[in-house]
């Protein structure tokens, strides 16, 4: 992915890109996911992960600072500890693709279903909606320009502040009561889910080469786009227990709750759904559009089959991504499972490319660095276990890659008709916002 500005970027907007890789839409459904696992006490795993994800952020913007290149994990796995690591990681962002996908598409479907009273049936055809408009757009090579995502992203953020502050006087300190009804393992499995909200750190890797002055720039953005989400995800949290109470555990739109708090149903539930649809478009372009090249990329380098990487416009890949969306929405609607456990298995597989990465900055970097990158490794590591059965999907990724054995590109290495380079794809799908 060229830089989306056109120009070396500075302080301002490197923040703003790092701020859009970590939040998302996925923020818009975590509140409620976390308390349905921990009570009030879910607060404790949001700023637990807040302060651990920062030798995370760190480490991601010390290797970015030191090895600028687009190709961000499978890069630096394939420096440290060769090409089977790097391959772990494209697989499991490969595979994944379809579950984020659906889960975004069934995210927005809550919110506008909320707002229009449809039951879930009404809700079934909304996801399914969106999911055929996000496929239906990448066939034909739509993407999205750098400065549409920064506005949603932007309208993202306005949205929590907002709400925030709109619900924030109805707040009771009689919900944090009982603090922690599950218990520490409730903590734990809370933890679990809401590593989606901290994975992105990654980007800062990504994104190096092009900032003006990486080293200089570089950890001043990471500092800043972690004070910011800091702030707006434990405000969340916080607003999300004290205001809705036992709400917060059963509604799957608690950022309509609140404002509907704040500004009243009338006012509230429009812009929600809106925002919601909107902004669960944009991270289902970003991931399917990213996964498509990614997979062709894996094709090219012998990891599936060699028809895959063919084309301009990576069709073939896309049209895999989209059989395999389309079987597991069949079975995920008509059993009527819900976000959890597709928010868990991503999160799963996304904490394994994040341990990847740091693993492979433990062999890259030194001094002070190679410690912080210890830090996050183990950091990450706890994190995995805190996933619990949903290891055994990362697990099998791994076990597939592992079967394979050490394979290079079938035959000899010749461009194919207009193809993505492989930095380009990690780039884009590593990188990407949730």
């Amino acid at each position: 992915m060229a830089n989306v500005t056109g120009h070396r970027l500075g302080l301002g907007q490197g923040t703003a890109l790092f701020i859009g890789a970590v939040l998302g839409p996925g923020v818009l459904a975590l509140p409620h996911l976390a308390s349905a696992s921990a009570g009030p006490s879910s607060i404790v795993a949001w700023a637990a992960l807040l302060v651990l994800s920062v030798p995370v952020a760190l480490t991601f913007a010390a290797l970015g600072a030191r090895y600028p290149d687009a190709g961000g994990v499978a890069t630096f796995a394939s420096r440290a500890f060769g090409p089977r690591p790097a391959m772990i990681a494209g697989f499991c962002f490969y595979a994944v693709v379809p579950v984020g996908v659906l889960a975004g598409a069934m995210i927005g479907a809550d919110y506008l279903a909320s707002a229009a009273g449809l039951g879930r049936p009404g809700t079934a055809a909304v996801t399914c909606a969106l999911l055929l408009a996000a496929f239906a757009a990448n066939h034909g090579g739509l993407r999205l320009s750098g400065r549409i995502q920064l506005v949603l992203v932007a309208l993202l953020a306005a949205l929590l502040v907002a709400a925030i502050v709109a619900a924030g006087p109805h707040l009771d300190t009689a919900n944090f009561t009982p603090f922690a009804p599950h218990g520490t393992l409730g903590i734990v499995h809370a933890a679990g889910v809401l590593f989606f909200a901290f994975a992105g750190w990654e980007a800062a890797s990504h994104l190096s080469g092009d900032f003006a002055d990486p080293r200089r720039l570089l950890p001043r953005a990471t500092v800043l786009t972690l004070a910011v989400v800091g702030v707006l995800y434990l405000g969340l949290a916080i607003t999300v227990t004290g205001v809705l109470g036992d709400r917060a555990a059963s509604s799957p739109v608690p950022l309509a709750l609140l404002l509907e708090t704040g500004l009243g149903a009338d006012a509230a539930r429009p812009v929600t759904a809106g925002a919601a649809l909107v902004l669960s478009f944009v991270a289902m372009n970003t991931y399917i559009a990213g996964g498509a090249r990614l997979g062709a990329a894996l094709a090219r380098d012998g990891a599936l089959p060699a028809a895959l990487a063919r084309g301009r416009i990576p069709r073939r890949s896309l049209a895999l991504l989209a059989i395999a969306t389309g079987a597991l929405t069949a079975v995920v609607l008509s059993a009527g499972l819900g976000l959890d456990p597709l928010m868990r298995v991503t999160a799963a597989c996304l904490a394994t490319v994040t341990l990847i990465g740091t693993a492979s900055a433990t062999r890259l970097l030194t001094g002070r660095a190679r410690t912080l990158a210890r830090a996050g490794t183990f950091f990450t590591g706890t994190v995995l276990l805190s996933c619990g059965v949903y290891l055994a999907a990362p697990a099998c990724l791994v076990l597939a890659v592992l079967a394979r054995g050490p394979r290079g590109p079938r035959g000899p290495r010749r461009p194919a008709r207009a193809q993505t380079p492989a930095p380009d794809a990690a780039r884009s799908v590593l990188g990407a916002g949730k």
